[in-house]
């Protein structure tokens, strides 16, 4: 049989760097995507060892750039199976009037924008090919808005919305679509909210226990790995202590 090809947005760290070791492990060929070249170097050399390994180094805000990678994979990457939308970032914890449009623009262009460029570059072949598998990473931010998170929240009702009519759109072509919505995951996300204030950010995941991008990666691989019928449409997962966005049970 053979092996399944897999490109992953946001590969060099935490939730899509966690399910590239994942689908390595269980055979899933792999294009990582990212803008820091050096850690995708190091990737490829690491998972290399198990299957084979391209990697795309770009922004995904840039829409020239998105396109230029990836019509430049070679031809035994081509034929991608899965894409995982992991890339996005949150930019600050500012009230509405007090946010930064800097702020605004990144978010919205890398969470919402970005992951269009990416899907529309790729759906195209699986829709020849009338197979494919599409996994948009949410957030309960995407089912929920808590203060200050207003711009945030809204990129990722977006996606949430773009998961929805991409699965009406492409149901019927052979395309499954899905998407993971993860609450608290320890990985360098808060780290860039709170724009490298790392005691801010360690606060974060203190006094109970966070998921980890291990945990949701395990979740996707199970997702992209369910019989030709089954089609995991729609999944929110937090930790244990999470009832919510502003509701954790913190023993400190």
């Amino acid at each position: 049989m053979d092996k399944k090809t897999a490109l992953i947005t946001g590969a060099t760290s935490g939730i899509g760097k966690a399910t590239a070791i994942l689908f390595a492990e269980n055979g899933i060929n792999l294009i990582l995507c990212g803008r820091r070249k050096d850690r995708l170097d190091t990737l490829q050399r690491e998972l290399s060892e198990k299957v084979k390994v391209h990697y795309l180094s770009f922004d995904v805000r840039n829409k020239e750039a998105v396109f230029n990678a990836i019509n430049s994979i070679p031809s035994e990457f081509k034929n991608i199976d899965i894409l995982i939308n992991n890339a996005g970032n949150a930019h600050g914890l500012a009230p509405i009037d007090q946010g930064e449009i800097d702020d605004w623009d990144a978010m919205m262009d890398i969470n919402v924008k970005g992951l269009l460029y990416v899907s529309k570059a790729i759906i195209p072949g699986m829709v020849a090919r009338k197979k494919g598998h599409i996994i948009n990473i949410g957030s309960t931010a995407g089912k929920e808005v808590y203060p200050g998170g207003n711009v945030y929240c809204a990129s990722k009702h977006a996606v949430d919305a773009i998961n929805q009519g991409m699965r009406l759109d492409l149901h019927a072509k052979g395309i499954k679509v899905g998407a993971i919505n993860p609450g608290l995951v320890e990985t360098e996300f808060s780290k860039v909210r709170f724009k490298g204030d790392t005691e801010k950010a360690d606060k974060v995941y203190q006094g109970y226990t966070p998921l980890t991008p291990e945990d949701i990666a395990e979740i996707i691989y199970f997702t992209i790995s369910r019989p030709a019928h089954v089609n995991i449409a729609d999944l929110i997962v937090m930790p244990s202590d999470q009832a919510s966005s502003t509701i954790v049970n913190k023993t400190e």
